[in-house]
Order: C-alpha cells, then sequence, then structure tokens
C-alpha cells in the first residue's frame, strides 16, 4: 500500500458525513410533515459512500442506486438542487422530473442512480465498456447492495467485466438487509467480496463504518483498477440503521443486532478519533454539526420556493 495514504485527513471526510446525514435526517422529517415524497437512506451507512467516493478522481464515473445521498453529496452535488430534485421541483438537477430515485448530474460524472435492484450493474459494465473503446481516462464505479449481489445482472456483469478486462470499481455495501430480509437468509457465504474470485476478479472486504479505512481501500483498489483496467470488487462491511424506506418501523429487525451496529456509527467514530487525536475539540464537533443542519435548513428553504414543473415543460427532456 502506498505510504502516502496513511496521511488522510479526516476532518473533510467527517463534515460530509454531517452533511449527509443531516440531509437524510432533513427527508425523514420532511416525510413526517408531508413534504416530501417517501424516500430510502443510507442512515449508517455514511463513511462507506463518503469513502469510496472521495477517493475517485474527477474523471471517473459513477452510477449507483437508490441509497445515493452520501454518493451524490461527496461527490459535490448542491443539497440546494439535489433537494428541490427528490421533491420534484423545477430547481433539481433534473427539473423535477427524475424525483429521488432516478437522478442524473452529468457535471460530476453521476451517470445515474437507478432504483432496478441491479439494475446499476449491467449499465454500469456498459459504461465502462465505453470508457475503453472510447480511450477515455476514467474509472467507473458502480454502487449496489448485498441484495443485488444475489441476482443474476450481478454475476453476469463480472464475468463480461473480467472477459473484456473492463476499468471498473464494483462497490457492494453490504448493509445486512436485502429490503425486509436478512442476508443469512438468502446466501451462505459471509461476505460478496469471496464471489469476485471465480471469475478472476481480485476483491476486498474493509470496515463500511470506518471512513479513513474506506478510503483507504478505495484508493488502492481504484489505483489498481486504473493500473490494470480490470476489474475489481470492493465490499464495504456497514449496516442500514433506518428502515427499507420511510416509513418503515423495521419490526422485522433483531433490536439486539440493530442496538450492537449503533454503537459504531460511522460519524461518532470518525468524531471520537478526531477529538481522541488532538485534532478537534467537542466544541469544533458541535460547531461541524451545526452548520450541517443549517446548511441542509437552507437548502430545504430553497427547494420549497422551487416551484413544480409547469405543463408546457412535459415533454421536455424526454427521449424515445
Amino acid at each position: 500500500m502506498n505510504p502516502g495514504w496513511q496521511a488522510i485527513d479526516e476532518t473533510p471526510l467527517f463534515e460530509r458525513m454531517l452533511l449527509v446525514r443531516s440531509y437524510e435526517e432533513a427527508l425523514v422529517a420532511g416525510h413526517v410533515a408531508g413534504t416530501v415524497p417517501g424516500t430510502c437512506t443510507s442512515v449508517g451507512q455514511e463513511a462507506a459512500g463518503v469513502g469510496v467516493v472521495s477517493a475517485l478522481g474527477g474523471d471517473d464515473l459513477i452510477l449507483t442506486n437508490h441509497r445515493s445521498a452520501a454518493h451524490l453529496l461527496a461527490r459535490g452535488a448542491d443539497p440546494d438542487r439535489l433537494l428541490a430534485e427528490v421533491m420534484g421541483r423545477s430547481g433539481g438537477y433534473c427539473r423535477g422530473k427524475s424525483g429521488s430515485l432516478h437522478i442524473s448530474v452529468r457535471e460530476l460524472g453521476v451517470v445515474l442512480t437507478s432504483t432496478i435492484v441491479g439494475g446499476e450493474l449491467s449499465l454500469a459494465t456498459g459504461v465502462a465498456l465505453s470508457q475503453k473503446m472510447l480511450g477515455r481516462p476514467g474509472i467507473v464505479t458502480c454502487f449496489f447492495g448485498d441484495g443485488a449481489a444475489c441476482e443474476g445482472v450481478f454475476h453476469e456483469s463480472l464475468n463480461l467485466a473480467a472477459v473484456w478486462e473492463l476499468p471498473i470499481l464494483y462497490v457492494c455495501e453490504n448493509n445486512q438487509w436485502q429490503a425486509f430480509v436478512h442476508r443469512r437468509e438468502t446466501m451462505r457465504s459471509e461476505h460478496i467480496a469471496d464471489r469476485a474470485a471465480p471469475y478472476g476478479i481480485d476483491s476486498a472486504t474493509v470496515d463500511g463504518n470506518d471512513v479513513v479505512a474506506v478510503q483507504r481501500a478505495a484508493s488502492e483498489a481504484a489505483e489498481r483498477v486504473r493500473g490494470s483496467s480490470r476489474p475489481f470488487l470492493l465490499e464495504t462491511w456497514t449496516y442500514r440503521s433506518r428502515g427499507h424506506f420511510e416509513p418503515d418501523d423495521q419490526a422485522y429487525v433483531d433490536p439486539a443486532e440493530h442496538a450492537a451496529w449503533l454503537t459504531r456509527d460511522p460519524i461518532e467514530i470518525s468524531r471520537q478519533r478526531l477529538i481522541g487525536g488532538g485534532r478537534l475539540t467537542s466544541e469544533d464537533a458541535a460547531a461541524l454539526a451545526t452548520r450541517a443542519r443549517q446548511r441542509i435548513a437552507s437548502a430545504m428553504a430553497f427547494a420549497e420556493a422551487s416551484p413544480f414543473p409547469s405543463l408546457d415543460q412535459l415533454t421536455t427532456d424526454v427521449y424515445a
């Protein structure tokens, strides 16, 4: 491993995780208030998304799934336009036409988010093929969950990527839950990463609740893909703290398991390490959290003030 990766500035990663958490808490509050439609959050998984995206380069492309807040915000998405899009307003990235599940931010290299379980896998593999055929420098990063790894498209995509030697980093955010079913009920293997070897693909599993560990692992994986133009599978071992969607009371979850994972909250892990290492005081950390909440409150105000698309925009940006 490159020694330079040891010197990671964790404070910006901590700030980005706070922004993601504040954003998704605002989505939940907005849903309760009736101003935000039902949505899928990634609360508890912030370190996985922020850590991976922070390791990517400007030419790299991203395809992701319905739990995309950390990926989009870590990539630099404007919370104003993001919230407006989720709320179906014309000030959003896709003029309010994608909602929360199909956002595309071309200027940030975010090709799409997909609500179809595993849908991003085949599309990302195709984008990687395009990158290779066109001789473009960036790699493709594809985020998916452990549920998608049970779909046939997962195996088909990895096999093609291996055979065609495509520059793609597959990232499985293994949050232990496939909608309302625990991963133990659908697979015998403990780790998704173990499934890469039969296709001749290298892989690794990392603590997905430690943002520094994730960034290091993702940096190494991205460099390997970049240098070899061959795929790599990175599994982040994390946990979905909230329900499959809002509202979901998680009646199917073992309370003891849930409580145990909450003790490993990624934001708290980062906060304690920064304070313990003398890089932040408790007051500094609290101020950063307040700033994140204020930023999202401002974004919510922008979104609520943004109008809905007018009827004359009904057929614009629609392609046959």
